[in-house]
């Protein structure tokens, strides 16, 4: 990056853009649970809004009906991405694994991809985007990684591949 803060190429880039940072005040009306039933399974997700204002992602995953997959997403308009490398999440974690999917755009079928490890205390993990690889139903796809120029969603997903509890408490995401 050169002093007048220009990435590669010149384009000035901006320090960061906000994708959402949760309050007492957050509507979650654009946020929606999906889980594996709508392939029969029956594991439970929820969102919601805690005493602190961070957002709780949190319920049960099951490996009944050829379960095993919870995920919270958001939908938004699509936004240009290109001037960011990374996207960052402040959250609080129980000790699993997640992945962070991203969509470039709305009518894609595929998502890219980042699986993280939380701990017990906050931490922020940061993500860079050119390394999300792209999946369709679980399948790592031949195709390019992300290439970092659109979103129109974000997702949290939890599939370890057994049945457990999970609790997620999330601040804030944003792009630097």
């Amino acid at each position: 990056m050169d002093q007048a803060g220009r990435g590669h190429r010149g384009v000035a880039r901006s320090a960061e853009m906000v994708i959402v940072d949760f309050s007492m005040d957050s509507d979650l009306s654009g946020w929606e649970v999906e889980d594996d039933v709508v392939m029969g399974g029956r594991s439970k997700g929820m969102f919601s809004i805690d005493h602190a204002g961070n957002a709780i992602f949190s319920g049960d995953v099951s490996l009944e009906n050829n379960g095993g997959f919870s995920s919270v997403q958001h939908y938004f308009g699509s936004i240009d991405v290109s001037r960011y490398r990374t996207a960052c999440l402040r959250l609080k974690g129980d000790g699993k694994r997640y992945q962070f999917l991203v969509e470039s755009d709305r009518n894609d079928r595929h998502y890219y991809v980042h699986e993280f490890q939380t701990g017990n205390d906050w931490q922020i993990v940061e993500v860079p985007l050119a390394e999300m690889y792209p999946v369709y139903r679980g399948d790592r796809l031949d195709i390019p990684n992300y290439p970092g120029q659109t979103m129109a969603q974000v997702r949290l997903f939890i599939a370890n591949g057994k049945p457990e509890s999970f609790r997620l408490e999330i601040d804030k995401i944003w792009l630097k």
